[in-house]
């Protein structure tokens, strides 16, 4: 009988330790509640013991959680049509705060995606499209970030980053303005080629105008050149004509028959006492 109790009384006593111990690990924070009203809060990973039987813990994560937001159509500040996707991370700063206003998990991102729902399409819907595409979509995120905190601090929680993971038109938008810019694009370069081929002709143009000149200066030139070659050489003839007339005449007269008398010249018929042979006369004489 009295073994029975012993084994009875340690079992209870196991029980009771059992009871009594709870375990707190490094990704974790727990409240120690006694009747529901928090008796203490254990912050650090470790073997903790409580009042078994009426003590209780509340365990909450202390990592950083991400809360996921339902795709939203914005209406952009230059009434342009936006879906939008964007996400959250935060975590819980104060656990007891967080079990009196919340309690669960699943209670806080039902009060928290409506929250960054809400604040991401008022900030983005006092922005143009352009901005919202631009550098100046960092600073929006952190300002949705700045005032979704402000709401969760009722929470105990701290909002640690929001990021917009989407921010595109519509596909119907989306195809529409594509084929608008297509189309502006393709009359860009048709107005670049037009322009390109009016230089071309410019230029071609020009080079023949140069071209023209060149050739009727060279001409002027060469006219010029030649008068002037002549007018020496009738000088010289003048000159040669006027120191010995005979010798002038004689050389012309040679010229003439190296001229006239080739193989391939016509054949001539002349008297020989002809004025063209005067000097084979005088010669022969």
């Amino acid at each position: 009988m009295r073994q029975a109790i012993l084994i009875i009384s340690f079992v209870v006593l196991a029980m009771l330790i059992a009871g009594a111990a709870f375990t707190v690990h490094q990704t974790e924070q727990a409240l120690v509640l006694r009747f529901g009203r928090i008796v203490r809060t254990v912050e650090d990973p470790g073997l903790y013991f409580k009042v078994p039987m009426i003590d209780a813990t509340f365990v909450v994560d202390k990592r950083i959680l991400s809360l996921d937001m339902t795709q939203e159509e914005v209406i952009a500040a230059d009434r342009k049509r936006l879906v939008v996707d964007a996400f959250a991370r935060y975590r819980i700063v104060n656990p007891s705060l967080f079990y009196r206003t919340v309690g669960d998990l699943r209670l806080l991102n039902s009060r928290l995606q409506p929250a960054l729902s809400s604040t991401t399409r008022n900030l983005l819907g006092e922005q143009t499209l352009a901005a919202v595409l631009s550098e100046k979509r960092a600073a929006l995120m952190l300002n949705i970030r700045d005032i979704l905190n402000e709401q969760a601090k009722e929470w105990g929680i701290e909002v640690v980053d929001v990021r917009i993971r989407r921010a595109d038109l519509p596909e119907a938008n989306s195809q529409s303005i594509y084929d608008r810019m297509n189309s502006e694009r393709q009359q860009e370069a048709a107005q670049i080629r037009a322009e390109g081929q009016e230089e071309s002709l410019k230029i071609r143009a020009e080079a023949d105008k140069q071209v023209t000149v060149t050739l009727a200066e060279a001409r002027r030139d060469a006219d010029i050149i030649r008068g002037d070659g002549d007018a020496q050489k009738n000088k010289i003839f003048a000159d040669a004509y006027g120191r010995d007339p005979q010798f002038f005449d004689f050389y012309r007269s040679m010229r003439a028959y190296e001229t006239a008398l080739t193989p391939d010249t016509t054949t001539l018929v002349l008297k020989p006492d002809s004025d063209f042979f005067r000097y084979f006369g005088e010669r022969n004489r």
